[in-house]
Order: structure tokens, then sequence, then C-alpha cells
């Protein structure tokens, strides 16, 4: 005897749940109470009185859909748009799939005597940091005297086209958000969604879409992970502006698109540069998760640690992912300060 048997009977559902047959999987313990009898709402206290919930509520009434009728229900939704969304989204996506093939075959391609004065060039010239260029040289240098030189190159290689499109396609959506108030309500919701949704969730209609072998599959999750902090920090940068500046540029004739790209842009570059570093923070921690998903570098010797229990492995790669997100944060921080530096003297 279930628990809500009396509730269904008293709203005089009792002939409405006969008629239907239950039509999700039995459970082991649903066939025991079917053939011994069941007892536990005699036993059970009002203390103890279960929720309402579809499992529940099947027990009593068999018209009731369990809870995993619903879970059923979603997979067979996503499951039929599969097709159409997988043609629509295919070749939208087919750039971002060339785009890290390419930049991990030239990062490849290259010599490491080759990549790492590039780097320290890259360096020198966001930063004028010779500590920092030393910095970052050291850092490379130890990575390869390790042998972790080409997963590393990998990572990056992966960090700097997410990143990429993550702000091309982040600060225009920051633009447009700080100028509309429609587009930042629908925006909003959205962009608290992907912030708060746990990193593994990411990969799940991923992987039904796109097959294991694309590298989009895991660029995509990465650019969707690591893209908010850009949006966000570009529309507030944009709607700090001072009106005062705004009104001054209006009284010298400015068009709207002048104002956008001579006034706010600049003086929101704080926010905009700040957004980019958590972005590139946010791609790196993507990364090491999107390893599950066939994305090579450091990830996949961390995920090798997990599996085979090699404890050696797996902290040796999580230094290196560590130490590319300190050289990262502090070449961005320092190309932050410049910025800020710059703007002070005009």
């Amino acid at each position: 005897m279930a628990f809500y048997d009396k509730l269904i009977e008293s709203l005089g559902l009792a002939d409405w749940c006969s008629n239907e047959a239950s039509t999700g999987p039995v459970s082991m313990a649903d066939l025991l109470k079917q053939t011994q009898g069941d007892d536990s709402a005699a036993d059970t206290s009002f203390w103890d009185t279960p929720f309402p919930s579809l499992d529940e509520l099947n027990a009593a009434c068999s018209a009731i859909p369990k809870t995993r009728s619903v879970t059923d229900g979603v997979e067979n939704s996503f499951l039929s748009i599969k097709d159409p969304l997988k043609t629509v989204l295919d070749p939208i996506t087919q750039p971002l799939s060339w785009a890290l093939d390419g930049s991990m075959w030239l990062f490849e391609a290259l010599p490491w005597f080759v990549v790492i004065p590039i780097f320290l060039l890259v360096v020198y010239w966001a930063t004028r940091s010779l500590a920092l260029v030393g910095f970052v040289g050291v850092s490379f240098l130890f990575m390869a005297f390790i042998d972790h030189y080409l997963p590393a190159i990998q990572t990056l290689s992966i960090i700097f086209v997410c990143t990429s499109f993550s702000v091309v396609l982040g600060v225009p959506i920051g633009i447009l958000m700080s100028r509309s108030r429609s587009m930042r309500r629908a925006l909003v919701p959205i962009l608290d969604m992907l912030q708060t949704l746990p990193t593994f969730v990411y990969l799940i209609p991923l992987i039904f879409l796109f097959s294991v072998t694309e590298s989009k599959l895991y660029g995509i999750a990465i650019i969707l992970y690591a893209i908010v902090p850009v949006i966000r920090l570009t529309d507030l940068g944009i709607r700090l502006v001072d009106k005062e500046v705004l009104e001054a540029a209006h009284a010298f004739g400015m068009t709207d698109r002048q104002k956008l790209f001579k006034v706010q842009i600049p003086l929101a570059l704080p926010n905009i540069m700040a957004g980019v570093n958590q972005t590139i923070m946010m791609s790196l921690a993507m990364v090491v998760i999107a390893s599950l998903v066939s994305a090579p570098g450091l990830g996949v010797l961390v995920l090798r640690g997990i599996r085979n229990l090699e404890l050696g492995v797996g902290l040796v790669a999580g230094l290196g992912i560590v130490l590319l997100a300190v050289l990262l944060d502090r070449v961005t921080k320092a190309a932050l300060a410049r910025v800020n530096a710059a703007q002070k003297q005009q």
C-alpha cells in the first residue's frame, strides 16, 4: 500500500489510476512490493511523511509518470532536434575547427628555438618588463626540460584560439548589451546560466552533436564557458563611461559610431582587458575538463594520472598548468597596467 493511496481515493481519481498502466521501468524494489506486499505506508508516522514527488505519487497512481519519464522526455526531445541542429551548427562552427587544427599544426611544426623567442618578444611588446620576460623564458625552459613542452604548447594553442573567438564574439555582444536595455534583459539570464552551469554539463549535449574527433567539440565548450566575463565587463565598462564626456563628444558633432570607437571603447578598455584576463583563466580551467573529449595538452596528462593512479604524472602536469596560469595572468595584468598608465597620461 502506497502512502498517498487514500489521497488519490479522496480526490476521486481511483478509477482513472486503475485504468492506466505504468509505462515507466519497474525496479526490483517495485517487483518485491508487488509480490510480497508493502506495509510501509501503514508504518510511516506523520513526521516521516514523504514529499509528494512523482515517484511517490506513481506508487499510488500508475497513471502519474515517474521521474524517469521526465528525464526520458528531455532526452527524446533533444534527440528529435539533434539532426537539424547539427545541420545548422556544422557550417557555422567549422571555422573554429579550422582555426584550432591550424593553430595546433603551426605551434607543433615550429621548433622550440623559434617558438620560445617569439613568445618572449610578444611578452616584452605587451608588458615592457624584462623581469617578466625572464620569468616566462625560465618557465618554458623548465617545462621543456621535463618533456612537457609539447603539451604546454598544445594547451597554449587552444587557449589562444578560444580566447580570440571569445573576444571577437564577446566584445560586440557586450557593446550591444550596453546600448540596448532589452538586449541586456534577454542576455543576462543566459549569461547567468552559462556562468553557473557545471563544467561537465557543457560537454553532454556537444557529445551528441559532434564527433569526438572534431576539435570544435571541445572548442565550443571552452568558448561557452569562458566568454561570459568579456561580455559582462565590456557591457559594464561602456556603461560606466561618464555621461558628461559623452555630452561633450556630442557637442563636438560626433556621430554615434565615432563616440563608440573614439570615446567609449578607449575609456572602457581597462574593463575589457580585465574581461580578457578572466576569459583566459577560464579557458585554461576548461581545457583540463575538455581533455575528457580528446582535447590535447596538459589536461591529457592530468587525466592519465587520475585514470592510472600515477600520482607523479598528475601532479607534475598540474604544476605545468599552474605555471601557465601564472604566466598568462601576469602578462595580461601587466598589459592592463600599461593601458591604465597610458590613459592617465592622456
